[in-house]
């Protein structure tokens, strides 16, 4: 399924949808160049998950941690060389521990995924204007609203 968002506003209310289908142990794979809205996609979502928290790319951190009924660790893979070293931070502890999880670069780790990742790759289409194609989420209704 194809989306279009004409705003920062409109990813994070498209974040909020996808909420609406995020379960505990699903993996949700962010691909977009820098400012493409992976960030503020996840922003929304942490948001539909009813976790208030201030949601920042976690680049430095690797991992930040957004604790409610269903948890949400948001791992941004840019400074990460592969796979081996996301195996080396404690990945299979995450997955275990029943929560959602959301990765921004999901390109530099593509091998650790699973055939269930949902996948969402993001086009910058100029200004504000976004594509997102979100695979291996059949239900999902989309809209950004």
């Amino acid at each position: 399924m194809t989306v279009y968002t004409e705003s920062e506003k409109e990813t994070e209310a498209l974040g909020r949808r996808l909420a609406l289908y995020a379960r505990p142990g699903m993996v949700i794979a962010l691909y977009g160049d820098l400012g493409a809205g992976k960030t503020a996609l996840v922003r929304g979502l942490a948001s539909g998950m009813g976790l208030e928290a201030r949601v920042t790319s976690p680049t430095f951190t690797i991992v930040n941690e957004y604790l409610g009924d269903t948890p949400l660790f948001h791992f941004d893979m840019y400074r990460l060389g592969g796979s081996g070293e996301l195996f080396d931070i404690g990945w299979e502890d995450y997955l275990k521990r029943g929560g959602v999880i959301a990765v921004e670069w999901s390109e530099n780790v593509e091998d650790a995924f699973d055939k269930d990742t949902v996948a969402v790759k993001i086009r910058n289409l100029g200004e504000s204007r976004r594509e997102f194609t979100i695979e291996n989420l059949p239900d999902f209704g989309g809209g950004a609203n």
